[in-house]
């Protein structure tokens, strides 16, 4: 298993746009043969900032994911064109 963890700044402005936009990319995510898991939270502290908790399958199925139409269109052309600082780990579990 492979854990994907990205935190996303947006200016205040656009926020609720990129909540938008994150609805519909974390529900074609959840569809995706490879995907275990795909969360996303928005911070108590700071309602501008995101939280995108993945868990895929292998990096193969994380590498079909970025080929998807809903990331391109969502993720790609959405969420990373607003946001104003990203953050990104690929992570593996502990044993």
């Amino acid at each position: 298993m492979l854990v994907n963890a990205v935190i996303y700044t947006f200016p205040a402005d656009k926020a609720e746009e990129a909540a938008r936009l994150l609805r519909p990319l974390r529900d074609g995510s959840r569809a995706e043969s490879g995907c275990i898991t795909f969360d996303v939270s928005r911070s108590n502290d700071d309602p501008n900032v995101f939280v995108l908790y993945e868990e895929w399958r292998d990096q193969a199925a994380l590498d079909e994911h970025y080929k998807t139409e809903h990331f391109q269109k969502f993720g790609v052309n959405g969420i990373r064109a607003l946001a104003s600082a990203r953050l990104a780990h690929r992570c593996l579990p502990l044993d």
